[in-house]
């Protein structure tokens, strides 16, 4: 696992809208690339005009941006993990009039950070670079200039006002988040016979970089995923560190940490302020495969968790060991 957080292959390939595209509206200058040129006209590149600007106005950051959110383990992995998946979202004043959905999306075509199709639907891309600390306050600035956005029309990326409202101040705490996963981004294109050839193009480079994914449906934010050499399992989990830590360590140390015969707990990773575990799993290992033995982990886990006994010392040997395989994302 890389120590820097690496976006999904679909959002690397997508595409990032160019300065060329970028438009200045109601005099906001657009986020684009460091090298690119500055759309504000200067001949300079991003980075050395306003994208130092961009720099200097990063507020604080929110080591859990997505805390209070319903389904909070599954905002982090599909921000992290997930190359194609959709959650209908649901707003604490309703919809207004003419917007009949608001879709969140892990990537949307060309890297936008939002968009208003023909039939007044907004899209949000969760994947985007956001230039603040706090990537809640980014998407709900997204999503508000969405909403405002006219029908037909991408939303382009700016810095977030720091006094702006979150995610949490808009979305309704009671709605369920339910992310449907996609085997491909044909979400993107409701009629594809008219899609432009860019996004037409956008949609095939993402389609044969993305990686088959399933989200489990006996566990809350476990994902399965297959890769060439071998299968994985990610989890997201909201345990407090030091205690899923100390779970983690007990059941390995009992032989208890693996989810069935030539699978493996390989270590984890931090995002958006939770654990991730990660598990290897032999390449004809299904997502099927896994429901029941991750049902039966996480009967074991929830036991190990519940646990005030102090660590033995080959505890805190495989506690260590696991630290030890510990980075951080974000």
């Amino acid at each position: 696992m890389a120590k820097k957080r690496p976006q999904s292959k679909a959002k690397q390939r997508a595409g990032a809208p160019s300065a060329r595209a970028a438009r200045i509206t109601d005099g906001e200058i657009p986020v684009v690339g460091a090298r690119e040129p500055c759309p504000c006209g200067s001949g300079r590149r991003y980075k050395a005009c306003h994208g130092r600007e961009a720099a200097h106005a990063v507020t604080e950051l929110v080591q859990r941006p997505f805390e209070g959110l319903p389904g909070e383990c599954d905002w982090v992995a599909l921000r992290e993990l997930v190359p194609a998946a959709t959650v209908e979202l649901t707003l604490k004043e309703g919809l207004p009039e003419g917007v009949p959905a608001v879709t969140l999306a892990t990537v949307l075509p060309m890297a936008w950070p939002g968009l208003r199709r023909e039939d007044g639907s907004v899209l949000i891309g969760l994947q985007n670079d956001t230039s603040s600390g706090d990537l809640s306050r980014d998407l709900a600035d997204i999503l508000q200039r969405a909403l405002d956005t006219e029908p037909g029309h991408p939303v382009s990326g700016r810095r977030a006002p720091a006094d702006g409202p979150r995610l949490q101040d808009l979305l309704d705490p009671e709605a369920p988040f339910e992310p449907v996963v996609h085997s491909g981004f044909e979400f993107w294109v409701p009629d594809s016979e008219n899609a432009t050839a860019e996004v037409s193009a956008s949609l095939e480079r993402a389609n044969e970089a993305a990686i088959p994914t399933a989200r489990l449906s006996s566990v809350g934010a476990a994902y399965w995923c297959e890769t060439p050499d071998k299968n994985h399992l990610r989890w997201v989990m909201p345990h407090p560190e030091e205690q899923l830590l100390d779970a983690l360590a007990r059941l390995h140390t009992a032989g208890t940490s693996s989810l069935g015969e030539g699978t493996r707990l390989v270590g984890s990773f931090r995002a958006h302020g939770l654990m991730v575990p990660v598990w290897d799993l032999p390449s004809e290992v299904t997502a099927e495969d896994v429901e029941k033995p991750a049902a039966a982990f996480a009967e074991r886990l929830a036991a190990a968790l519940a646990s005030d006994a102090p660590l033995t010392g080959e505890e805190r040997r495989a506690r260590g060991g696991l630290t030890n395989r510990q980075v951080t994302l974000s």
